[in-house]
């Protein structure tokens, strides 16, 4: 899930930075980076953090 989760990260990464390309209207790339963020802050928060938590030294 680590592994899932890294991924997830990086494709928000690809969001936020590609909206460069993506769009010339300032609107459109907040919005696409607010996004992007979203994204990573899901595959930290979400994906990430719980597959290591559950092999934590504490819970053993």
């Amino acid at each position: 899930m680590g592994l899932v989760g890294l991924a997830v990260t990086f494709f928000g990464f690809l969001v936020a930075a590609g909206s460069v390309g993506l769009s010339s209207s300032t609107g459109a790339r907040l919005v696409l980076v607010v996004v992007g963020i979203a994204i990573s802050l899901f595959g930290i928060m979400g994906l990430i953090n719980p597959a290591y938590q559950k092999d934590a030294n504490w819970n053993k």
